[in-house]
């Protein structure tokens, strides 16, 4: 309940007697409690001072005139202090908000990832991705189908934020409204395409790859949409080649054309998704070159995929101090 004028005055003509005359602990405390008063009853610093000028002429009404002066040139201070005051706790208010929304939509990011790689005994995935803040540009999903097929995708939001984690809302319920006979690479990403054309405003791109393998026979189907090359690793040949899938980002025109590729995986091959953040990491002033994201892949491909993407990422973080300047995500599915 608010306070009236006088139950002030009177609370703090107290306070400034008990400190004046005893100078104790005392007074130094309760004039802390007063404070918390002062901001529950909204007071201004202007106004405080005006009711220091008050209690301070009731207490000592000889006080001499150029102190009583002095009280104007601070209430003129306090004026400009007050409103600068205001104007950052306003701005303060804003912001809280502001990241109780990202934090709120950055719960809802997570829930659109997957939980669980998909269940295969012919396939080992690991998978790692680590935003570079709160809220992350880049996307992942995997669809299982009745016939043993799994695709896997994986996107970056040119753009961060709440419209990001839209975006990814939009991508997976694009993907998995799609009948089973459309999850063809190609055909996926001209359905996605329509979809991100249609809803995304034109600020906002989304690069994206997407390969469909068929435990059955072995075969992995792709394509891209703009997105980072992956790699794709042959272990008969112990060679690793670039996983390039020539596309338009998705969203820019109504009737894209996708390229679909094809790759024939052996036991011991494996094909490596990742976006931008892993081969844009720069270390000191250069970026990072794929040759050396090769390397620490083979530095620990004896080990299961989660503990080589697991193990790359702490690699590449720690040339960056562990300060990411993108969102990072890695992905290597392995026949086994």
């Amino acid at each position: 309940m608010k306070q009236t004028v006088e139950n002030l005055e009177r609370t703090y003509k107290e306070i400034l007697q008990t400190f004046i005359h005893r100078k104790s602990e005392l007074g130094l405390y309760e004039a802390q409690q007063f404070s918390k008063v002062l901001l529950e009853q909204q007071i201004s610093p202007e106004e405080l001072v005006s009711l220091h000028q008050t209690v301070l002429v009731e207490l000592f009404p000889t006080v001499p005139e150029e102190i009583l002066d002095s009280f104007d040139l601070l209430l003129e201070v306090m004026m400009g202090y007050g409103l600068a005051y205001r104007e950052h706790q306003s701005l303060r208010d804003r912001q809280l908000e502001l990241e109780s929304e990202i934090d709120v939509a950055a719960n809802m990011q997570q829930t659109f990832l997957p939980e669980v790689v998909p269940d295969t005994e012919s396939l080992d995935i690991g998978v790692i991705s680590v935003p570079a803040h709160k809220m992350s540009g880049d996307y992942y999903h995997y669809i299982k189908d009745d016939n043993g097929c799994i695709g896997i995708a994986i996107a970056d939001i040119i753009g961060k934020g709440v419209p990001a984690a839209l975006c990814m809302s939009m991508i997976k319920y694009a993907m998995d409204s799609l009948p089973e006979q459309r999850l063809q690479p190609a055909a996926l990403l001209e359905n996605v395409n329509r979809v991100v054309e249609q809803n995304v405003n034109n600020s906002m791109f989304i690069t994206m790859m997407y390969g469909s393998y068929d435990t059955r026979s072995h075969e992995f189907h792709y394509a891209g949409a703009g997105h980072e090359p992956g790699f794709f690793y042959r272990a008969k040949e112990d060679q690793f080649e670039e996983l390039y899938a020539k596309g338009i980002v998705l969203g820019v025109t109504k009737k894209p054309h996708f390229r679909e590729y094809y790759k024939k995986i052996e036991e011991g091959d494996f094909i490596v998704f990742l976006s931008d953040g892993v081969t844009e990491c720069r270390v000191e002033d250069r970026f990072i070159e794929r040759e050396e994201i090769v390397t620490f892949i083979r530095k620990y491909m004896h080990l299961s995929t989660q503990e080589i993407v697991n193990n790359v990422y702490q690699e590449l973080a720690s040339l960056q101090n562990f300060s990411l300047r993108d969102d990072f995500t890695l992905i290597i599915i392995r026949r086994v």
